[in-house]
């Protein structure tokens, strides 16, 4: 789919985390539809040359331990956020337009339209809503990684290696499909199910490495509430809190619920790429004296240290902040493959087609996602 210390715990999760700088390069972009795997092979290309920013990164690799919620409660208690030097202003606004994907998915589309294209590192965002029977049934990835994030209901996911699991509301799964992965995603219960799937660019170093999985439950997942504002910490920091979660491009991924009168000032990495999309209600960003801007909206973040957020209405506001590394490299996409050059492009095509170079699996493999 486009789609006090306390004594440390074990955190059940197997990641790889790779650093890498490239050189700074002419961005190409070969975009058709991401989901509709029969209609990829025919979708006529485009280019798109957008301005690539450099960057610097600075994150802990160690993820095989997380911090009990009473030391990360205590840590959160005792920070003061740092007066920002550079605050970052919305630069740009993207409403999401509904479209239909996969097997008759409605989707809510922001990265990945024709009003903004991709973001590096980042190449698409869609916040879906699905009932049964439809879904994204079985179809191919490579190049990038995928972050599924509930926020309503059940998706089970499960591809042609044989690996098959259910995510529920507030429940993650950060995908790495690296040189090839054919999978499927269907809704797990009756009603509608709703979530966010982000794609993750991978550097050319890194697009063809073995598929890899993180799955984290709610439970799992560091929240932190203070002074009005609830955050939950799936990838990055906040409050001084830190997730265990770390991909092989860096990247923070935070979702932010502010009650009414709450203001927030958030440290993001100095050149890291950042965005916000409005889950629901309104709020002010960047600067207090601009207008409320309401659900559905990704904002586009100037480069800086950090921002700020008002709640000035009277009611909740839901967004995730979502920031990441750029990778400065040629992108090249066609549908569901995103790669660095036509000629792999190419290359990606007749692998799939004859099942070799990580699809020797998906000749004879189907999920059964009729069945859901």
């Amino acid at each position: 789919m486009v789609m006090g210390m306390m004594r440390p715990r074990l955190f059940p999760i197997k990641a790889h985390l790779l650093f890498r700088r490239t050189p700074n390069k002419k961005n190409i972009v070969l975009l058709s539809s991401p989901f509709l795997i029969a209609a990829f092979f025919c979708s006529p290309p485009f280019f798109f040359f957008p301005k690539a920013k450099p960057f610097l990164s600075e994150q802990s690799k160690s993820f095989t331990t997380v911090m009990s919620r009473a030391s990360a409660d205590q840590i959160a208690e005792d920070y003061e956020a740092l007066e920002l030097q550079k605050p970052r202003h919305v630069v740009k606004k993207v409403l999401a337009k509904q479209q239909q994907e996969g097997d008759g998915a409605n989707v809510r589309r922001s990265i990945g339209r024709p009003e903004l294209r991709n973001f590096d590192p980042f190449l698409l965002l869609d916040e879906f809503s699905v009932s049964r029977p439809a879904g994204f049934p079985d179809h191919p990835h490579r190049g990038f990684e995928t972050v599924t994030y509930m926020l309503e209901g059940a998706f089970t996911h499960q591809d042609f290696s044989g690996h098959k699991g259910t995510i529920r509301a507030g429940d993650l799964q950060w995908m790495t499909a690296g040189r090839g992965i054919v999978h499927s995603e269907m809704p797990a219960a009756d009603g509608v199910q709703k979530g966010l799937q982000l794609w993750i660019n991978l550097s050319s170093k890194d697009k063809m490495v073995e598929p890899n999985y993180q799955e984290l439950l709610s439970k799992d997942i560091a929240r932190i509430n203070k002074n009005g504002v609830d955050v939950r910490i799936i990838a990055g920091e906040a409050f001084g809190v830190s997730s265990p979660v770390y991909t092989r491009t860096p990247t923070m991924y935070l979702d932010f619920t502010m009650k009414p009168g709450a203001e927030l000032r958030q440290l993001i990495p100095q050149e890291w790429n950042a965005f916000i999309y409005i889950i629901d209600g309104e709020g002010v960003f960047g600067d207090e004296e601009t207008s409320p801007i309401s659900s559905h909206h990704v904002l586009i973040l100037s480069n800086g240290d950090g921002l700020k957020v008002w709640n000035k209405s009277g009611r909740p506001l839901r967004f995730v902040l979502i920031g990441g590394e750029p990778l400065n490299e040629p992108v090249v996409q066609y549908g569901p493959f995103v790669m660095n050059s036509q000629k792999e492009i190419q290359q990606t095509l007749e692998d799939y087609r004859l099942g070799k170079n990580g699809f020797e699996k998906a000749k004879h493999w189907k999920s059964g996602s009729d069945r859901y």
